[in-house]
């Protein structure tokens, strides 16, 4: 089975004691405006899909045992301020979430938990590095964040998302295309006009309206493709199958 809540009570007792590994991936992200052309839930989409893609790549696999969690949606996102479908919570809410979560998981000699996120507003990725770190030194887990910012991680992926221009622009509206091309108004997204404004230099204050993103997005939509959303999602099922099995040795 590729899900945990898809499995009983019983088989979840008997995971710590399986002779693989179990792994488990917490996808996340944020409900929050991705232009007039791509859904509200772009991120935690993305999560799911690497997630889902990487369990698979590794159904058989001898040493590992790898199993998604259900997703956490919801993230720290004031630069979606002013825009319709934005739902924020806060750094301490996010804190306590995860580490209710990952601690109830760990009680229970699951302790390898891996953080899969798609939602790069710096006040959330700072929340989530956090709580990793209450989860391995307070309760004692191997837990760890994919951390796609990180250069190592970033200089795989594509142009655009090296850029910072990838808040609903190519990148992830391509990613969008290759697994719920029903959710993006494709007729729309074609009409959009390049917005060269990179996240990277966001401001501490203010959101995608104070940046110049007049229609919450950046980059250039308009060039997005399943094609490219198909091979951006092997990357990153590349990464985070890397990920996995590092987590495993550890």
């Amino acid at each position: 089975m590729t899900y945990f809540a898809d499995l009983s009570s019983r088989q979840v007792a008997a995971l710590p004691d399986d002779e693989r590994v179990p792994v488990l991936l917490l996808p996340l992200g944020a409900i929050e405006p991705h232009g007039p052309h791509a859904p509200l839930g772009t991120d935690p989409l993305i999560s799911r899909g690497m997630c889902e893609r990487a369990a698979e790549r590794l159904a058989a696999d001898d040493d590992v045992h790898v199993l998604v969690l259900p997703e956490v949606p919801y993230g720290v996102t004031r630069f979606a301020a002013g825009f319709a479908g934005g739902i924020h919570i806060g750094e301490e809410t996010l804190h306590a979430l995860l580490v209710d979560i990952g601690s109830a998981l760990i009680g229970q000699r699951l302790k390898r938990i891996l953080l899969v996120n798609n939602h790069f507003e710096p006040a959330h990725l700072v929340t989530l590095r956090r709580a990793v770190e209450t989860l391995n030194f307070a309760y004692d887990g191997r837990v760890a964040l994919l951390d796609l910012v990180r250069r190592r991680h970033a200089q795989r992926l594509t142009e655009e998302f090296r850029s910072g221009e990838c808040h609903a622009g190519r990148y992830e509206t391509s990613l969008v295309l290759a697994d719920r091309p029903e959710l993006v108004d494709q007729a729309l997204m074609r009409t959009l006009p390049h917005v060269p404004v990179s996240l990277a230099a966001a401001p501490e204050d203010g959101g995608f309206r104070e940046m110049g993103m007049t229609e919450a997005y950046c980059g250039r939509p308009a060039e997005a493709t399943a094609e490219e959303g198909t091979e951006t999602f092997s990357t990153l099922t590349d990464l985070l199958v890397e990920a996995i099995r590092e987590l495993a040795r550890e």
